[in-house]
C-alpha cells in the first residue's frame, strides 16, 4: 500500500497518465485494504457492521467527492492564491511529492491539535471521534466542514509558493491511501517504524475516550511533528483495544445517524472528552 500503490500512483502522474487511471488504482486499494482486513483482522468484530457502514459510506462519498474537487480547483485558486512561483520544480518529482507530503503532514497536525483544544473545532471534529471501531472507512468518517478546516491548513502553504496540480494530484492520492491504513483493521505491524510514521498501531491511541488520553498522535503520514514539537507522542506495545475503549467519553450518545451527525456540531458548546 504504501510503497506499491503510492508509488504506482506517483509514477502515472509524473508520466502525465489519465487520472481515470488514479481512480481505478483507489478502488484496488480499497479492495486490497478490506481484504486484508478480513485475511488478519486485529478485532474480528470490528469487520462486522455497528449500524454504521451506510453512514460510513455517505462520508466517505462527499468527503471523496469535495477532495477531488478541491484538486481539481487547484489551478484556479493558484492564479488568486499564489504570492511567488517558489515551487522547486526542478528537483526530481518523488522529491517534490515527498515534500509536499511532510509540509501537508504539518499542517495537518497543527489542525489537529487545535481540534482537540478549541471548542468550535472540536464541535466538527467530535464527528470523526464518535466512531466505536477501527476500519478502513474511518479515515473518511469526518464532518465535511473539519475536512475542508484540515485541507485548508495542509494544502494553503504550498498553494501561496505555487503547488503544481500534478504534485496535488499525487499528494491526494497518497492522503487517500494513508487514511485506509491509519484506520485499518489489518493486524499488519511495522517494526519500529511505528513509532515514527501515522499508521494503525499509533492512530488507535488517537480514539481512546477517556479523558484526555486520546490527545496523541495527531499526524496523518507521521509522528515526527508528535514527537519533536507537540511531545505528544504515544505507544504502548501491550495496550490492546475493544469498542469499548473508543468513542466520546462525555457523550456515549452521540448521534449514529449522517444527517445527525452533520447538524451536530450547531447543537450548542459541546466540551472535549
Amino acid at each position: 500500500m504504501l510503497l506499491g500503490l503510492n508509488g504506482a500512483a506517483i509514477a502515472l502522474v509524473s508520466a502525465g497518465m489519465n487520472h481515470v487511471l488514479l481512480v481505478a488504482l483507489l478502488g484496488l486499494a480499497v479492495v486490497v485494504s478490506f481484504t486484508v482486513e478480513r485475511l488478519i483482522p486485529y478485532n474480528a468484530g470490528w469487520n462486522t457492521d455497528h449500524d454504521d457502514t451506510w453512514r460510513d459510506a455517505a462520508h466517505a462519498a462527499v468527503n471523496e467527492t469535495f477532495a477531488l474537487l478541491s484538486v481539481l480547483a487547484l489551478p484556479a485558486l493558484a492564479s488568486v492564491a499564489t504570492v511567488a512561483n517558489a515551487w522547486p520544480t526542478a528537483l526530481p518529482f518523488l522529491v517534490q511529492v515527498l515534500g509536499a507530503i511532510l509540509v501537508f503532514d504539518f499542517g495537518i497536525t497543527i489542525a489537529h491539535w487545535l481540534s482537540h483544544h478549541n471548542g468550535p473545532l472540536w464541535r466538527l471534529h467530535a464527528v470523526h471521534h464518535s466512531v466505536k471501531r477501527a476500519y478502513g472507512l474511518n479515515g473518511l468518517m469526518k464532518h465535511p466542514l473539519h475536512q475542508a478546516v484540515e485541507l485548508t491548513f495542509g494544502i494553503a502553504p504550498m498553494l501561496l509558493i505555487g503547488i503544481p496540480s500534478r504534485i496535488a494530484w499525487a499528494l491526494a492520492f497518497c492522503v487517500a491511501i494513508q487514511l485506509l491504513m491509519q484506520h485499518s483493521n489489518a493486524d499488519y505491524r511495522v517494526g519500529p517504524l511505528r513509532g515514527w510514521l501515522s499508521l494503525n498501531e499509533g492512530h488507535r491511541f488517537h480514539h481512546i475516550k477517556w479523558g484526555g488520553e486520546g490527545d496523541v498522535n495527531f499526524g496523518l503520514f507521521t509522528l515526527i511533528y508528535d514527537r519533536l514539537l507537540l511531545r505528544t507522542f504515544s505507544y504502548d506495545p501491550a495496550r490492546t483495544f475493544s469498542s469499548d475503549d473508543f468513542g466520546i467519553g462525555k457523550e456515549p450518545e452521540y448521534p449514529n445517524r449522517y444527517m445527525r451527525q452533520l447538524r451536530e456540531p450547531f447543537r450548542g458548546l459541546r466540551s472535549h472528552g
